[in-house]
């Protein structure tokens, strides 16, 4: 029986390692083809007014740029193509958006009198007006945050005060394009709002700790004023080529205490859980790191995607702070997000359990927000153990 197991096994893993390589294919035949659309309605529009040199060049430039996101991500070392490939992938979400809404638009002027010729040029250049004016929107959502403040209640005691300011913010994603002046507005847009403490539930770099290092963001973040610290817990985007208590190490020479896995007490106050990411396939459970807490204490937890809340609200954890989610970042992503989470952005209360989701203070990939906004939250928490 055993040895049955044994001779199985390479079958099984061959088959899985098939599928997903059938799976890749079929998605990147899927975004060929998305980009050949995109291609095509650019060509259509510039149909009757550019030279073939031109039109040459035109295909040669799609072709590089929609490669260019995949190509940042098998050379990791090229900013050039992160960057190129960040606002490509921005634009396509944009593109698919529009782009169907204006041939749809074409489609039924053919059913009156209009000249077709003046149509197509009028709703080409609609759609390029449109197109520029979402991204102009998008880039300000992004890097313009907003303080988003929430006040919430505890019915438990801590000796020393009635109330608590947390400042939490998540989904930072430093890197390439959320980089160093996105770093010190946060820094100066925390400390003006006087926190006693500073959560950072996740996803703090973008897959790479080399940008983050090498821009100083490290530096910067050690201005993070708070009485009882700041603390962090990491996401499925904080990832490093070598051992993860280098990468933790890095993070803690910003003045953050990273909890991988553990719980720490506040001055016997109250208590800090923070979980590694989903991702982790070793990391503990809920009830593993509340195992022994004296729970007449209030008890925050900080979890970078925001599943298994009630778990959390059995455990008795009082408050759950997470992001992961942007908020579906670009519209309608919004709408995915909701159907997956039971907490996909804001408060949600479950009787004494409160679950706070940041759509978080950067992005990933794309540098734009449509339907979401850049965030940093406020939560206020008052206790009345009475």
């Amino acid at each position: 029986m055993f040895v049955a197991f044994r001779r199985s096994t390479p079958v099984f893993e061959r088959k899985e390692t098939y599928m997903f390589v059938l799976i890749g294919i079929g998605a990147l035949l899927i975004y060929a083809l998305l980009v050949f659309y995109i291609g095509w309605s650019g060509w259509s529009w510039m149909k009757p007014a550019v030279s073939l040199r031109f039109k040459f060049l035109y295909i040669i430039s799609l072709v590089f740029i929609a490669t260019s996101f995949i190509l940042s991500r098998v050379f990791g070392g090229i900013s050039f193509l992160g960057i190129v490939g960040a606002y490509w992938m921005a634009a396509f979400s944009l593109l698919l958006m529009i782009l169907p809404i204006a041939h749809l638009t074409i489609w039924l002027t053919r059913l009156t009198s209009l000249p077709r010729h003046r149509v197509n040029k009028w709703i080409g250049s609609i759609t390029l007006l449109s197109f520029f004016a979402l991204i102009a929107y998008g880039s300000f959502n992004a890097y313009s945050p907003v303080v988003r403040t929430y006040d919430i209640q505890i019915n438990k005691t801590v000796p020393s005060t009635d109330s608590l300011n947390i400042v939490m913010v998540s989904d930072m994603h430093f890197g390439l394009l959320s980089g160093k002046k996105h770093a010190e507005r946060m820094v100066k847009e925390i400390n003006a709002l006087n926190p006693d403490i500073v959560l950072f539930p996740g996803d703090i770099i973008d897959d790479d700790l080399s940008i983050y290092l090498n821009k100083g963001i490290d530096r910067i973040l050690t201005d993070v004023r708070a009485p009882y610290g700041v603390f962090a817990s990491l996401g499925n985007h904080d990832k490093h080529d070598g051992k993860m208590q280098e990468l933790i190490e890095a993070l803690e020479q910003s003045n953050m205490h990273v909890l991988y896995d553990e719980t720490i007490e506040i001055n016997e106050e109250f208590f800090l859980v923070g979980r590694k990411d989903r991702t982790d396939s070793d990391r503990a459970e809920v009830a593993e790191l509340m195992n022994g807490l004296d729970l007449s204490k209030p008890v925050i937890l900080l979890d970078h995607q925001p599943y298994d809340l009630g778990i959390a609200q059995e455990q008795g954890v009082d408050l759950m702070v997470s992001g992961h989610t942007h908020r579906g970042q670009i519209a309608p992503g919004h709408l995915i997000t909701r159907m997956i989470y039971e907490n996909d952005w804001g408060h949600l209360q479950k009787g004494e359990f409160h679950s706070i989701v940041s759509s978080g203070y950067g992005f990933w990939g794309p540098p734009i927000r449509i339907g979401s906004r850049s965030e940093l939250m406020q939560i206020k928490v008052t206790f009345d153990g009475a």
